[in-house]
């Protein structure tokens, strides 16, 4: 009997072949960038039962990945200051083109797809001119990169898009580097981090941070149904900082979220990743560094509980709660049905990508 996919390719060749959906990949429910144990790297694809659906070799270390919104193919970024990224056809287990960064800049870790799939925005480093640009690549036409715009800061890592919209919103972290200083903060003193929403490659609006919160660098966004973001910084001063999480909705100020100083300092000043979860009435937040998962209540802006987790980073929504990775290998679900399942040998890298 034929094979399924010989079945297919000679489908495709008279061309009546169905498009490939996520589920010729395994019904992934979400992505993750993963170290492997014989030192190598991988994009890999997790199951609603926190089971391996695919693992497919990366160039070198990942950091997040973005999810076309119509075909099972998604494009893995690399660790700042990378200059790979990798388009996988996750049907296949394939690589199908890969995106280096212009002379002059390099990634970091994080990109997102327009509404219909056809465009991808990368964040990226200018770093001769010291300023945040976001890459433009035409996914229709092999990922041929076709311009940029201005982030609206400097360091700008993760994007997200709004809700059924065009509109960008990224998260501008402040912070100046250079490749030639490796991983060395350049501007500690003078950042100025923030969120800055882009139309057509415009800013249309930005939300700054209070003055004495100048070294709260913004990293990650999550983005609910209703277009509310929630925002985790990591702190740039000598202590841990007076808040690591805030929230913004568009034409108003930013609420920065309170907690006790003994969870505050728990955390080490570092969030990993940010989501909101599912009744989307509550934000959870990661630190490996804390070895900890804190969730906040929308409404008051404020902490509500924590759970401890080693090495905890990448975090997303699930069916009754959250499922967040860690770097020992672990898939931990929280919430109503709590369960662990290990993956030895694997090295969860920052963040959980759903789908």
């Amino acid at each position: 009997m034929a094979s399924r996919r010989g079945f297919l390719a000679g489908l495709l060749a008279t061309g009546l072949a169905p498009a490939a959906t996520w589920a010729d990949a395994g019904a992934p429910r979400w992505l993750s960038a993963a170290g492997l144990p014989d030192g190598g790297f991988a994009l890999c694809g997790i199951g609603e039962d926190m089971g391996l659906r695919f693992s497919i070799p990366l160039p070198g270390r990942g950091h997040a990945a973005a999810a076309h919104p119509e075909r099972p193919e998604a494009v893995a970024f690399a660790r700042r200051p990378g200059t790979f990224a990798v388009v996988i056809d996750c049907a296949d287990g394939r690589q199908t083109a890969q995106l280096a960064a212009p002379a002059g800049r390099h990634f970091y870790g994080h990109g997102a797809f327009s509404l219909d799939g056809r465009w991808l925005y990368t964040t990226e480093n200018d770093f001769e001119a010291a300023r945040g640009v976001i890459g433009i690549w035409d996914a229709q036409h092999g990922y041929k990169r076709t311009g940029e715009f201005a982030s609206g800061g400097t360091g700008p890592h993760e994007i997200r898009r709004m809700p059924g919209s065009e509109v960008l919103v990224v998260a501008n972290g402040g912070i100046e580097t250079h490749p030639a200083s490796g991983r060395s903060k350049l501007n500690i003193a003078v950042m100025r981090p923030n969120l800055s929403y882009i139309e057509d490659g415009v800013v249309v609006e930005t939300a700054a941070l209070p003055p004495a919160m100048h070294k709260g660098s913004i990293r990650h966004i999550a983005v609910s149904h209703s277009g509310e973001v929630a925002f985790g910084m990591q702190w740039q001063g000598d202590a841990d900082g007076p808040v690591l999480v805030g929230l913004h909705q568009r034409g108003g100020a930013v609420r920065l979220c309170t907690a006790p100083d003994a969870q505050l300092r728990a955390m080490q000043g570092y969030i990993g990743s940010i989501t909101f979860a599912a009744g989307q009435r509550e934000v959870a937040v990661t630190s490996p560094r804390g070895g900890l998962v804190q969730m906040f209540d929308t409404a008051s802006a404020s902490y509500l509980r924590s759970d401890a987790m080693a090495d905890a980073c990448g975090v997303a929504s699930c069916a009754g709660g959250l499922i967040v990775t860690s770097g020992t290998g672990d898939l931990v679900r929280l919430g109503r049905d709590v369960a662990q399942v290990a993956h030895p040998g694997l090295m969860w890298d920052n963040h959980l990508v759903a789908l």
